[in-house]
């Protein structure tokens, strides 16, 4: 059973950088043909999907924060982390990252129970 575990700070400043870290326990991040996302959830809206790297260490980012989003992985530690630079209110959501088999999709086989994180001063 993969299980996925996110950590992080919970309150984050307005222009500040988020880091998220995500702990993968159950199976390698390196395991073919897999995806390891990061989703977000904000208040009162759908799931979004952010980006995600892939087994052989690819990354691919959602568009519309592709400019602000960076994905990397620890393969020693079987983590990988998500940074987020210049956040601001509208970035406030519960956080998640999960496996996948497809990229630049919401949808996952596993998922971390999310971490908040709140944009504020």
């Amino acid at each position: 059973q993969v299980q996925l575990q996110e950590s992080g700070p919970g309150l984050v400043k307005p222009s500040q950088t988020l880091s998220l870290t995500c702990t993968v326990s159950g199976g390698s991040i390196t395991t073919n043909y897999y995806y390891w996302s990061w989703i977000r959830q904000p208040p009162g809206k759908g799931l979004e999907w952010m980006g995600a790297i892939a087994y052989h260490g690819y990354t691919y980012y959602s568009p519309s924060l592709k400019t602000r989003t960076s994905i990397s992985r620890d393969t020693s530690k079987n983590q990988f982390t998500l940074q987020l630079s210049s956040v601001t209110p509208e970035d406030t959501a519960v956080y998640y990252c999960a496996r996948s088999r497809r990229v630049h999709t919401t949808e996952y086989e596993y998922r971390g129970q999310g971490t908040q994180v709140t944009v504020s001063s």
